[in-house]
């Protein structure tokens, strides 16, 4: 028999109380960054726990928004579970309700690879996905105005995840939206590659099948995530964003997004603090991070240090010397870290004001 994980953490207290480990990064202006993972899977299909355990396990860490997305074709533990597409979420609704997370229902439309594996979300009933031919799948989920999204489009080699007629049919039909540029432990450049050359939306998943067990968050262990800068916390604007592009991966020890939205998390994120001291040509700094990412800095300019690491939510004091001590200096890096290609990091600036009380 099927040996599901139904709890894993008691409460931590007689008094009922659970903890959430809060994962910081800034409201872009106009836009709040929500903390999502788009791709998990249940006993409904390959996983292994009940679907609230997802809802518990998003919430404490960090989570605002998720979806189940059990495979429709593949239902290995059906034996155990009878296959019922749409339970998952019914099942999972309530805890999201009261733990404050918000529960898009989808589901994973899963064909051999080639044409791959699509997510659908925002959808209002799986059954009518559940049909033999994989376009007229695709096609229902487009009817219920799902966004859907390529997943893991190399996890099988690049020859096998190579960009096919049948998805460019799918491309200049609008029936796809997204692509996953990292799914759990693994990135696809070519993934993120087409998403720059053809307006893709960038995301990034968990595709979480085992219990996960993480606590706490650290910069470079978490689960792979999509920050959406959505207008409300709705998933009207959530979807909204989507469609949009406005997202940026979290994974590993990087971001990955396009430059306008890795600016302002950057800038949002990195401060220059007072005080500023200057002795001769010396200057210390105090710079603060203020995001759940490391940011990994080599200078491209003519002043600062060599190299910086400004840890996640940390103030770093860093000295370095200029030959022009008493005015204001620009400090032009590149950050290795936030790629907005395929190795290629996103150039920044700090500006560097007078001496504190001048």
């Amino acid at each position: 028999m099927l040996a599901i994980t139904g709890l894993l953490l008691p409460f931590s207290s007689a008094l009922g109380q659970k903890i959430r480990h809060e994962i910081q990064f800034p409201d872009l202006p106009g836009y709040q960054t929500l903390k999502c993972d788009l791709h998990m899977h249940t006993v409904f299909s390959d996983g292994n726990v009940w679907p609230t355990v997802r809802v518990d396990e998003a919430w404490r860490q960090g989570l605002d928004v998720i979806s189940i997305t059990d495979h429709i074709e593949y239902q290995p533990h059906k034996d155990d579970v009878p296959t019922n597409h749409n339970r998952p979420y019914e099942l999972a609704a309530g805890d999201a309700e009261s733990h404050g997370l918000m529960l898009l229902r989808g589901a994973e439309i899963t064909r051999d690879t080639p044409p791959g594996h699509f997510n659908a979300i925002f959808l209002q009933d799986v059954n009518p996905l559940d049909t033999p031919e994989f376009l007229e799948a695709v096609k229902a989920a487009n009817q219920q105005d799902a966004f859907v999204f390529w997943n893991h489009q190399g996890w099988k080699g690049e020859e096998k995840g190579r960009w096919m007629d049948v998805h460019t049919t799918m491309f200049e039909g609008k029936m796809f939206q997204g692509m996953e540029v990292c799914n759990g432990e693994t990135y696809y450049p070519t993934a993120h590659r087409w998403c720059l050359e053809k307006n893709l939306t960038m995301l990034g998943n968990s595709d979480i099948h085992d219990p996960g067990l993480l606590r706490q968050s650290t910069s470079s262990n978490h689960r792979t995530i999509t920050l959406i800068f959505a207008k409300e916390r709705t998933p009207e604007s959530v979807k909204e964003a989507l469609l949009a592009g406005r997202t940026v991966v979290w994974y590993k020890d990087q971001l990955i997004g396009r430059s306008e939205y890795l600016e302002g998390l950057f800038h949002g994120a990195v401060k220059v603090r007072q005080p500023i001291v200057r002795r001769g040509r010396n200057v210390w700094l105090q710079i603060a991070n203020g995001c759940s990412a490391d940011v990994e800095l080599i200078r491209s300019g003519g002043n600062g240090p060599q190299s910086m690491t400004l840890p996640a939510c940390t103030t770093a004091l860093v000295r370095f010397s200029t030959a022009t001590p008493e005015t204001p200096l620009d400090l032009q890096y590149m950050a290795t870290n936030l790629l907005v290609a395929p190795e290629t990091g996103l150039p920044v600036k700090l500006e560097v004001g007078p001496p504190s009380g001048s």
